[in-house]
């Protein structure tokens, strides 16, 4: 029996929803269609300044995510005019929701993602699953990352060492092991830390424009070693996994502590410096785990030519690195499928976090079940 599954994903860049369509069956998924809503620049900006503390913050996170539930309810509308589905046809919607604070590390540990899932479910009539990562926090985990267990099951299996990098916001990599040399698969991950974020925030900041169109901007400037080995030493890079970040610490704020020694520096410098930071916090989660991989590339950060080609060359001749595309797997979409695969999970009562790459205890189900009717 085939059963159809949406999945929510608005990332930490913030940049808008993705809403996926799949199908399930006998454990099969089939990725069938998608829909892209892009925040305006006004809501941008109210998601983001909601990564800090700020006066009032509770009356504003809960109107944004009064707001972003309509948003959500907008695209997966969309999503099924384009595939003549009624709301009855599908199964769960499995909603990520929007990334505020991620804080497993704390004394009191916690990760916030906010949205209004009973009126997501009110305005679609189809049942959601919510709070995917409060599950695996409660266990003793990260509750990040979620997508390895996803990589493993949609990723075919190869003889040499695999790794996929999501390049959003915060980067985050799976490393999927040699099916030759073990016996069972061996599956590690974690945030490797900044992808896009602080490279749009600062691309923002000087230009005027969301983001740096294939890097052409940076592209323009010099690496400024003494910055880059000042953010390098930054205590996130000395921790071994499991680990996981978020936007709360690697942002304009934080970057600007750094910048006192280098105000005379054009600021094409500082964004080719941070896209060096990218790409070697990259290579060096990396190369804590493998020595040679395929190394498959998805979100935002694959259509930056120039952050793609830096990481080559950073990560040498014992690496290829390529979009996800080249076997078939769209690399725009894999986590808001991925969201629409933890929702059937949660519907069959599969455990889908891993604990060897969230340092949970055992093996959980995620999410919580926020029901039309």
């Amino acid at each position: 029996m085939t059963e159809y599954y949406i999945g929510l994903m608005s990332g930490t860049s913030a940049d808008g929803v993705d809403a996926s369509l799949i199908a399930m069956h006998s454990s099969q998924l089939c990725s069938i269609d998608q829909v892209y809503l892009p925040f305006d620049v006004i809501f941008k900006q109210q998601i983001i300044s909601l990564y800090q503390s700020q006066t009032d913050e509770i009356e504003h996170l809960s109107q944004v995510a009064y707001l972003l539930s309509g948003l959500y309810a907008d695209a997966i509308i969309q999503l099924l005019k384009q595939n003549n589905l009624i709301a009855s046809q599908i199964k769960a919607i499995g909603c990520h929701g929007q990334t505020i604070r991620h804080r497993p590390n704390s004394k009191t540990p916690f990760s916030l993602q906010i949205a209004d899932y009973a009126r997501l479910a009110e305005l679609t009539e189809i049942d959601v699953i919510g709070d995917f990562r409060s599950a695996d926090i409660a266990a003793g985990g990260q509750g990040a990352p979620l997508v390895p267990a996803f990589h493993h099951a949609i990723f075919p299996a190869q003889a040499g060492d695999q790794v996929i990098l999501n390049i959003g916001g915060i980067a985050n990599m799976t490393v999927l092991k040699n099916q030759v040399t073990h016996q069972r698969q061996t599956i590690l991950g974690l945030d490797t830390g900044p992808g896009n974020g602080l490279l749009d925030e600062w691309c923002g900041l000087h230009t005027q424009q969301p983001y740096d169109h294939n890097g052409h901007w940076a592209a323009t400037g010099e690496v400024i070693d003494e910055l880059l080995q000042a953010l390098l030493s930054c205590d996130y890079f000395k921790i071994k996994g499991p680990k996981s970040s978020g936007r709360e610490v690697f942002n304009l704020t934080w970057l600007n502590e750094f910048l006192a020694d280098f105000t005379e520096r054009a600021a094409q410098d500082i964004q080719a410096t941070l896209v060096a930071f990218t790409c070697e916090t990259i290579k060096q989660s990396i190369i804590q785990y493998t020595q040679t991989a395929q190394v498959w590339v998805c979100g935002g950060g694959v259509h930056n030519e120039y952050l793609m080609q830096q990481l080559q060359t950073r990560l040498g001749a014992g690496f290829e690195v390529n979009s996800s595309a080249k076997i078939n797997i769209d690399p725009d979409w894999i986590e808001a499928d991925c969201f629409a695969w933890l929702a059937y999970c949660f519907t069959h009562r599969i455990p889908a976090n891993m604990p060897a790459v969230t340092g949970a205890k055992k093996a959980k189900i995620l999410g919580c079940l926020y029901p039309a009717s």
